[in-house]
């Protein structure tokens, strides 16, 4: 592959990965709220054995939008990358290690975005990003 192709998909390469697993974060956000609702993940919380439930209930729904929308643009990737992976480790402790590997009970789901959402933090979101474009834009400034 030629150096031109090479770094055209490296600029376009996180796409289609940030697309799915913000789509992913953002449907489960949507979830919680408007079907659950901040009660009904309250409750999921305090059977999950939550101190401070409504709290983190909130915040639970909160990051999952906020951070779906922050990779969908790849705006501060990296940091929403890691507060995603810690809610999917977090995840996997505390609610689907006891159902084993495979879903429909288990962790792979979660230890998949896991993955992906370290792999944002690690080198953030690629060069078709709010981030890239802020950093072109500050290199060019000074």
């Amino acid at each position: 592959m030629n150096s031109a192709t090479s770094g055209y998909l490296e600029k376009w390469g996180f796409l289609p990965l940030r697309c799915v697993v913000a789509l992913v974060f953002l449907m489960h956000g949507g979830q919680k709220i408007l079907y659950f609702g901040v009660s009904g993940v309250t409750d999921m919380l305090t059977k999950l054995g939550f101190a401070y439930p409504a709290f983190f209930a909130v915040l639970l729904i909160i990051i999952e939008l906020a951070g779906g929308l922050a990779i969908l643009f790849g705006f501060y990737a990296r940091a929403a990358g890691l507060v995603l992976a810690v809610e999917m480790a977090i995840a996997i402790f505390v609610a689907r290690l006891t159902g084993g590997f495979f879903t429909p009970y288990g962790y792979e789901f979660e230890l998949t975005l896991m993955g992906a959402c370290l792999t944002f933090a690690a080198v953030g979101a690629g060069g078709a990003s709010i981030d890239e474009f802020m950093r072109r834009r500050r290199a060019t400034v000074t």
